[in-house]
């Protein structure tokens, strides 16, 4: 392991010890109207999957409302806030380390390079600081939780596409990008991938759709053996650039490749479903799944990674719908 200074933030991975979750519950105003219930019954089962082992924080616009879809509250917290929608991965804070003491990074949003309508979410973390017990920091630096991954050891993993793309950060080349992932997150070492994507997609390839640190050595990704499907040269072209990635003694990762899932069309248009966008919590990975025959190949790999851990599918098939999963619409602190 590299020597950490103890003095500059670290970046905590998610397959570290948790206080809670965050999400923020579908209402009638966010895009899921068409489907409200279906997306509502999604989230409950997220919530209860969490809720089981540890806190779940529910961001919802009625409380008294939203309690009356669970008759067990234990480990559930609510606060009220009206949010644009629900993607609580890319619009909440992201926890760092400084000297043993818990930081929250709170950066600024803006709707995946200006697509979606987003102040409300922007600026749903400092309206909600309150139920936080750890400092907020606002950083005036666009950047999703999506868009990144922490080994635990200051390596970042991202893509080029989404943090560099000049819908975020326009006046910022890559040198200065990664000074300011430098000085914020504490890390290292970045890891920069510039191919992988998934049909369907708004985040300009989020890495949490493709490859993800399951420990600090090891690195799941979404792997293609179809060579009729659109994804099957640039997530070749991924992998192989997975193989060359190094860590800080120079020593590759251990690569664990995920099925892709079966192609799914909505409304004539193919949808980004991805078995990368799994949460891991503390005695739990919660697996999305899409009621397609490549669920249960899915499933046998994370059991396989995952022993100390129980595997627990949730059917999202309604959530990639609005083109997003289970990762998307959750955030570790």
């Amino acid at each position: 392991m590299q020597q950490l200074n103890p003095s500059k933030p670290r970046l905590i991975a998610e397959f570290e010890p948790q206080s809670f979750v965050q999400l923020i519950f579908p209402h009638s105003q966010s895009d899921w109207v068409e489907y409200l219930e279906e997306a509502r019954e999604c989230f409950v089962n997220i919530v209860i999957a969490i809720a089981k082992t540890q806190t779940c924080l529910i961001v919802c616009d009625h409380v008294e409302k939203v309690k009356s879809y669970f008759s067990d509250r234990k480990n559930l917290e609510f606060v009220q806030y009206q949010s644009d929608d629900t993607w609580a991965r890319d619009c909440s804070a992201i926890t760092v380390e400084v000297g043993g003491v818990k930081r929250l990074l709170d950066f600024t949003f803006n709707g995946w390079g200006a697509k979606f309508k987003c102040d409300r979410d922007n600026a749903l973390t400092s309206i909600i600081a309150t139920s936080y017990e750890s400092e907020v920091e606002t950083i005036p630096f666009i950047l999703e939780g999506g868009s990144i991954e922490s080994n635990g050891n200051n390596i970042l993993l991202t893509t080029s596409k989404c943090l560099l793309n000049q819908n975020r950060n326009s006046t910022f080349t890559k040198e200065k990008v990664e000074k300011k992932l430098y000085e914020t997150l504490g890390v290292t070492k970045i890891l920069w991938l510039e191919h992988g994507y998934l049909a369907g997609d708004d985040t300009d390839s989020h890495i949490d759709t493709l490859a993800r640190f399951i420990s600090e050595n090891e690195i799941m990704y979404v792997k293609c053996v179809d060579e009729s499907d659109e994804h099957f040269i640039e997530l070749q072209k991924m992998e192989n650039e997975l193989k060359e990635l190094k860590d800080h003694n120079n020593k590759a990762f251990k690569l664990i490749p995920l099925p892709m899932c079966d192609t799914i069309y909505f409304e004539n248009e193919r949808l980004p479903a991805t078995y990368a966008n799994f949460l891991m919590i503390n005695s739990a990975v919660l697996v999305p799944t899409y009621n397609t025959s490549s669920d249960q190949k899915a499933l046998e790999v994370f059991e396989s990674s995952f022993r100390d851990r129980e595997i627990v599918p949730i059917d999202c098939s309604v959530l990639i719908k609005q083109h997003g999963s289970l990762h998307c619409v959750t955030m570790q602190f």
